[in-house]
């Protein structure tokens, strides 16, 4: 059973004890959980501006970054071959498939610029926040996880992984204050 990126980046009040603190990992189905998805604008349209709306909305751009294709056209020289004639065992699937997600809807596309815009919005001279919040922000497209696990956070930035997770609260609370500050 996968768990939708809904559920774990706003679950509501299953994560309303962690939030506080920054912890983001709660893992209850539900169908609250699950409607939140579809309530969320792409502006917030009178919706509070909370530390759920901006996770939700800061993982939704990481697994829209990800899931856009890593090619197409480019500056380098094209060059032209003959086609090969391919073996029988690359020809009739005998190689793994590489699974792809779907190539995001510009709406999606316009979503993550967006989001993505409010990483600058954390303080300069916080820049240890900044990279949290934004490595954090890489979800998997497919499998709906975080490419960077708290703990990997913490090894990577040499500090304990709650202290990742309260670094991460604060660089929320900073982007939720700015955009209340300017709405």
């Amino acid at each position: 059973m996968t768990i939708s990126r809904a559920t774990t980046a706003s679950a509501g009040s299953a994560i309303q004890s962690n939030s506080a603190i920054g912890s983001h990992t709660g893992t209850t189905i539900g169908t609250a959980a699950r409607s939140r998805r579809a309530v969320r604008p792409v502006m917030t349209n009178g919706y509070d501006i909370d530390a759920d709306f901006v996770i939700y909305r800061l993982e939704e751009a990481g697994a829209t970054l990800l899931a856009l294709p890593g090619t197409g056209y480019s500056t380098r020289l094209r060059t032209s071959s003959l086609e090969i004639v391919r073996t029988a065992l690359e020809a009739y699937g005998w190689s793994d498939a590489r699974i792809r997600p779907a190539v995001p809807s510009a709406e999606k596309i316009t979503r993550m610029d967006e989001a993505m815009s409010w990483i600058p919005l954390i303080p300069l001279d916080r820049y240890v926040l900044r990279r949290v919040v934004g490595a954090r922000s890489l979800v998997h497209p497919i499998t709906d996880r975080h490419l960077f696990p708290w703990r990997r956070l913490g090894k990577a930035l040499g500090a304990d992984h709650k202290a990742i997770q309260r670094w991460h609260g604060q660089g929320v609370a900073a982007i939720v204050k700015a955009l209340k500050a300017a709405a």
